[in-house]
């Protein structure tokens, strides 16, 4: 009887008999399977090849090889560690299961259908037993390998220095280590769960667990075992509840007082935080009932316990802190919360480093007393005005000094500082597009680099309105001097090249004819051995790199080519500013890129999205900010990093030294980064402070800027960032460089500043002018100022300004005439300057039109208190403003360099352009007089008079400068 418990029924057999014969393949097709098989292994293996070693050549070739072979072996460690002790736990749990199977099956009709599952099983027991371990160590591997970061911050994590006010722990212990024991908690608890799923499925198929079966409906042993696996779910929960007591610094909620609360409340502070501890006590007592089952064998007290602790989690974590909150904090909310939104307010000021800014009530009204020629002086020395506006000049730099098809700038261009001046400054770098004709040789052989600086005085225009080019011309001549002028890695050169090689690259072509050259520079990854250019062509999956005779000895692949991908590349732990910018540098043109360490644990500071408070008018894609982590509540601009544009050399220098985020990710990747020290002085001079750090920190002063927690709770002194009111897409206006002095100044000179203007939330008058010191080389960079302007006499602000732009009827009638024909108005940046109590606005006015492809710069619009003017030039329309002529009024026409692309004789003096224009003007004067006459036929006879005017004089002025265009 005992015999025949054990055995099995025979399900899988039928009636014996003669088998049929299969014919097998013969020896030869064997063979063939045989080698086609090896063959396919052969080339998956060289495909996961392939994409390993060009990832190491291309780290080899930018001397940042630690970087790929840290990152590797961290991520190769986490995955064979938590790979193998989750197929451990797993594949133990079902050996114990099996091996705790009961002896004998009930005969029941449950379990004679399993029997037919445990004999398939039985064959492959083992096979199964590795399958099911090996595959959930794969998925946890691969999991773990993800958290190579977490990993690196806390076994490298540097301290604070800083301790939460709550628990009176280091910063540190958030940001580094809490984040590795919250995965280290879910970790287990992913282990727990699906032994628990192994074992039941095991115990159920061999009887240990029964569903239907008459008597227990679990064995001893099945029990013994599934609850010590849920005691230490239990056990794990109740680990779980004491992390959450340090969760609550780092949490966030929703807040009347702010869009993104982050830390304790009153509530949690009395409610939640003794709830927790409570739990964690009720968990530990139950796990403990359920280990104790291996010696009851009975689930009742486990189950009432762990019943308890659900129950208790409902109402001591969930119902308690409501009526809290309802008849504790809603009555009394201010004084309740109070105290902890005084911890908020510091600890996100800290984190965004904005504790240092200052406000200053400003009147935002000129005095009306003031001397109206001390005014007019102190607005030529206050700052200097840019007009040269980044954001629209850059088609006038492409058709003026594009000299040919495939070369191209981009959409924005930079502003710098060259000998004290203000500068708009772009690259001429390769365009694809405009190669005559595109092949594989042309386009990743022949045309490999752009070539030249192109440089304009950001404050003058020539008098027919395009830009005084301090360096221009191909090959570039002008004040920049002697530098290499080849562009092999810019901001526009997405593709690969390949370069060093037989096949000779073009140069630059001028009137003798095109140049050639050969690449001489060191970067690149070598494709002189057939490895590696089997391995390029399948990882940029093109096979003629493996054949082509246009490779040979000396060829180098280049890619990687953008400043920002391989900034990001070398150091993955970093935030990329999205404004890179270039500048000549010791003879080189240097990209000089900003980037950021970040972290998302910093206690008590309230979170931002950095894509959303990085967007403005001028954001695209090219121009967004990379993020490692999009939401984040502490950031530091520690690293400035520079990409050689001709040899694509990465450096990556210390600048905030006592940034701890950025001290652990150097003890994790010793060697990267360079010191703050090792910064030449030439290279400083051009160091700026950043554009995404300064969106974000105008953001969070939008409520962070009221330190008082009772107005801070009231919401009675929240700001806004204003729309661009150049634009009708409603986004917001950036931020702008511009040389200026503050009120309150010291220095007399004009310090680099970035600036912006904030308008109260749901209003359009000004509520502040904001501005920081961006100029490295003085000791007051990094310095945030806020002018705060009166809510009892508001100020215009950016939006109300333009309006009254528009709302003139003689500044509109001009408008009027500019924009009629095929002629369109661009407005340019309106900028702010605080000038002797009140607000100086100076807006370029740009038309573009005719014959033009370019804008060319026309009026400026300025206003300052209730004066408005618009003129041609910038000198006129102060002097319009206010009333008085400058005692040092720079010349009209300014001197234009040779080569620059402009022509020096303004094209108002031309008498053709003259009687265009006087004719213009009758015609306009025609078509009102129809209009209030009701003639409409006169009314379409002047409009085609004055279409035809405008057309003659916009030719003629383009005839002028033909010979410009050309050059």
């Amino acid at each position: 009887m005992r015999t025949l418990a054990f055995q099995m029924p025979d399900r899988g057999g039928g009636p014996s008999g003669p088998r049929m014969r299969v014919g097998r393949p013969s020896r030869r097709a064997r063979t063939l399977l045989m080698t086609l098989g090896v063959l396919a292994v052969l080339a998956m293996a060289f495909i996961m090849f392939a994409g390993f070693w060009t990832d190491w050549l291309w780290f080899r070739s930018v001397d940042y090889s630690t970087v790929f072979t840290t990152t590797l072996w961290t991520k190769v460690g986490l995955f064979a560690v938590f790979g193998l002790l989750m197929a451990g736990a797993v594949g133990l749990n079902i050996w114990l299961a099996h091996r705790l199977r009961p002896p004998l099956s009930a005969m029941s009709m449950e379990q004679q259908s399993l029997d037919r599952y445990r004999m398939s099983v039985a064959p492959y027991r083992m096979w199964l037993l590795l399958g099911v371990s090996a595959l959930v160590g794969l998925i946890a591997g691969a999991s773990a390998a993800g958290q190579w970061k977490t990993w690196l911050m806390y076994v490298n994590g540097v301290p604070f220095g800083t301790k939460d006010p709550q628990f009176n722990l280091d910063v540190s212990f958030y940001t580094f280590d809490l984040p590795w024991y919250r995965f280290l908690l879910g970790f287990g608890f992913a282990a727990v769960v699906l032994s628990v799923i192994a074992a039941a499925v095991v115990h159920y198929l061999y009887g240990g667990l029964r569903v239907t079966s008459p008597g227990a409906r679990a064995t001893a042993a099945a029990t013994g075992h599934l609850s010590v696996l849920l005691g230490l779910f239990v056990t794990l929960k109740a680990v779980a509840y004491w992390l959450d007591r340090y969760g609550l610094a780092v949490k966030s909620s929703d807040f009347k007082a702010a869009d993104n609360w982050t830390g304790l409340r009153y509530v949690d502070a009395n409610a939640y935080l003794p709830a927790k501890t409570i739990l964690v006590a009720i968990a530990a007592i139950c796990a403990v009932l359920f280990f104790a089952t291996l010696w009851r064998r009975t689930w009742q007290l486990p189950v009432i316990g762990f019943g308890l602790m659900v129950l208790s989690a409902i109402l001591i974590g969930g119902l308690y802190p409501a009526i809290v909150q309802k008849f504790q904090v809603q009555p009394n909310e201010q004084a309740k919360e109070s105290p902890y939104v005084e911890k908020n307010i510091k600890a996100t000021r800290d984190a965004y480093g904005v504790a240092g800014a200052s406000v200053t009530d400003y009147a935002g009204l000129p005095d009306p007393k003031a001397d109206k020629k001390v005014l007019r002086q102190e607005a030529n020395t206050t700052a200097s005005i840019r007009l040269l506006d980044p954001n629209i000049v850059s088609p006038a730099f492409q058709q003026l000094q594009q000299n040919k098809g495939y070369y191209g700038f981009p959409a924005t261009l930079a502003v710098d500082r060259y000998k004290g001046q203000d500068t708009v400054i772009g690259l001429r770098e390769l365009n694809l597009a405009g190669i005559p004709k595109n092949n594989w040789i042309n386009d990743h052989f022949r045309y490999t680099h752009g070539y030249g600086v192109v440089a304009a005085k950001g404050t003058e225009v020539a008098p027919g309105g395009q830009p005084v080019f301090t360096e221009s011309g191909l090959p570039a001549k002008g004040d920049l001097g002697t530098y290499e002028q080849r562009i092999y890695y810019g901001e526009e050169t997405k593709q690969y090249s390949i370069v060093g090689g037989p096949q000779k690259e073009l140069d630059y072509a001028d009137d003798t004819g095109e140049k050639e050259t050969t690449y001489k520079g060191d970067s690149g990854v070598s494709l002189g051995n057939p490895v590696n250019r089997a391995a390029y062509a399948l990882a940029f999956n093109e096979p003629q790199i493996l054949y082509s005779g246009a490779i040979g000895d000396g060829s180098k692949i280049l890619y990687h080519r953008t400043p920002k991908e391989r900034v990001e590349a070398v150091a993955p732990w970093l935030t990329i500013d999205g404004a890179v910018y270039p500048a000549v540098i010791d003879g080189r043109v240097q990209w000089i890129v900003d980037a950021y360490t970040t972290t998302n644990g910093y206690p008590y500071a309230s979170r931002t999205r950095l894509g959303d408070s990085t967007a403005d008018s001028l954001t695209n894609s090219q121009r967004a900010v990379v993020a490692q982590e999009n939401q984040v509540n502490y950031i530091r601009n520690s690293v400035k990093a520079t990409v050689d544009a001709y040899d694509g050399t990465v450096k990556l220098y210390q600048w905030d030294s006592k940034d701890p985020v950025l001290k652990t990710w150097m003890k994790a990747f010793p060697g990267t980064v360079k010191s703050k020290q090792e910064i030449s002085p030439a290279l400083m001079e051009h160091l700026r402070y950043p554009q995404d750090l300064f969106k974000v920190q105008r953001e969070l002063l939008t409520r962070y800027h009221v330190t008082d927690p009772q107005t801070f709770l009231s919401g009675s002194e929240v700001w806004a960032v204003p729309d661009d009111p150049t634009t009708k897409e409603g986004t917001a206006v950036p931020p702008y460089y511009l040389s200026m002095k503050m009120p309150g100044q010291k220095d007399p000179n004009q310090a680099f500043s970035l600036t912006t203007t904030l308008t109260p939330n749901g209003r359009d008058n000004l509520s502040a002018f904001m501005a920081v010191n961006a100029d490295p080389t003085t000791a007051e960079y990094g310095k945030i100022q806020l002018l705060k302007l009166p809510t009892q006499n508001p100020v215009d602000g950016p939006k109300l300004v333009q309006a009254r732009f528009n709302s003139k009827p003689e500044i509109a009638q001009e408008i009027n005439i500019l924009s009629r024909g095929d002629s369109q108005v661009e407005y340019g940046n309106l900028l702010t300057v605080p000038l002797d109590k009140g607000m100086l606005y100076v807006e370029p006015v740009y038309v573009r039109g005719g014959g033009l492809k370019y804008p060319l710069l026309k009026k400026v619009l300025v206003t300052y208190g209730d004066q408005t003017a618009f003129e041609d030039t910038l000198e006129k329309a102060l002097n319009v403003v206010f009333g008085a002529e400058s005692a040092t009024t720079p010349p009209t026409e300014p001197t234009v360099p040779p080569g620059d692309g402009t022509t020096t004789p303004p094209g108002s003096q031309d008498p053709t352009v003259k009687a265009a224009l006087t004719d213009a003007q009758k015609a306009v004067d025609e078509a009102d007089k129809a209009m209030k006459a009701g003639d409409w036929t006169a009314y379409g006879k002047a409009q085609s008079d004055l279409q035809a005017a405008l057309k003659r004089a916009v030719d003629a002025e383009a005839k002028l400068k033909e010979p410009a265009a050309g050059s």
